[in-house]
């Protein structure tokens, strides 16, 4: 069976306050990206001593496999239905890692979501997002994939009347990898002037003064080469542009036709995105 997880981006991220369990509190639209991974599990019939075993293809993924979320899915629905099989993962992997689009987060899920499909466990889409979270914060987003305003650590999920399908967007990742961890030390929570929940309603265009991700000031002066990115992208035209969660990434949104040649200077992944789909230049 195979699956496409795709990956997010962040309309505003404001880190609201520290929570008591060391999380934080935040507020953030999530946005979903017709850019995909693909995911595809199989039953596996050969003699083994391992429950699971991963492949992997396309970028290159860091880290140790037991760490892999496809990994810890498996082992967390398992544990509940020992009746699944062992199976075989492989996973190609399209979406930039370390760069606030969620790739992995949405391996994840869409992990959850495959088994549960394909051994008929039955779980509603409630119970997936209770496994999701368990998983990472905005794991449980994957689960319905669709607009949501996010609040908490993220997975508490407000549905929102949203469409960017008339719109190009820019994804740009310069290939700098951002330590979430090392993001959330150097914030100062505060909540956000005005509720990001109302200033999404408001035009595309009016964005830029008043939505805010949090996390571009200390990245920006750690990596002034991803500030440089969003200042070229309003230069070319954006109506609104921001760094994705904690970064690298930056989108940039605009109206009408995509600029060519956007940050022709640097050797920059580069996905357009526009009428439902989406292309790596």
């Amino acid at each position: 069976m195979i699956i496409f997880p795709n990956c997010k981006i962040n309309l505003g991220l404001s880190v609201v306050s520290k929570r008591d369990d060391g999380y934080h509190n935040i507020e953030t639209l999530f946005y979903p990206i017709p850019f995909y991974d693909v995911l595809e599990v199989i039953n596996d019939n050969q003699p083994s001593n391992q429950e699971v075993q991963l492949s992997t293809s396309g970028k290159i993924i860091q880290g140790e496999e037991e760490k892999n979320l496809c990994i810890k899915a498996y082992r967390l629905l398992k544990k509940d239905f020992p009746e699944i099989p062992a199976i075989s993962i492989h996973l190609h992997k399209n979406i930039p890692m370390g760069a606030g689009l969620g790739g992995g987060s949405s391996d994840g899920a869409y992990m959850i979501k495959l088994l549960n499909e394909k051994f008929n466990l039955g779980l509603d889409s409630v119970k997936m997002k209770s496994y999701a979270l368990q998983l990472g914060s905005d794991c449980p987003f994957f689960i319905d994939n669709k607009p949501a305003f996010a609040e908490g650590r993220g997975e508490i999920l407000h549905d929102v009347q949203i469409d960017l399908s008339g719109y190009g967007i820019v994804l740009i990742n310069p290939g700098i990898h951002v330590s979430t961890a090392d993001a959330f030390r150097n914030i100062s929570p505060s909540a956000p002037a005005h509720p990001y929940s109302e200033i999404i309603n408001l035009p595309v265009n009016q964005w830029k003064d008043s939505l805010f991700n949090d996390f571009e000031k200390p990245v920006f002066e750690i990596h002034p080469a991803i500030q440089e990115i969003k200042e070229k992208l309003y230069t070319a035209g954006a109506r609104y542009a921001s760094m994705t969660g904690t970064g690298s990434t930056v989108y940039g949104i605009f109206e009408g036709t995509i600029p060519e040649n956007i940050i022709p200077e640097n050797d920059y992944e580069i996905i357009l995105v526009q009428n439902g789909k989406s292309q790596r230049l």
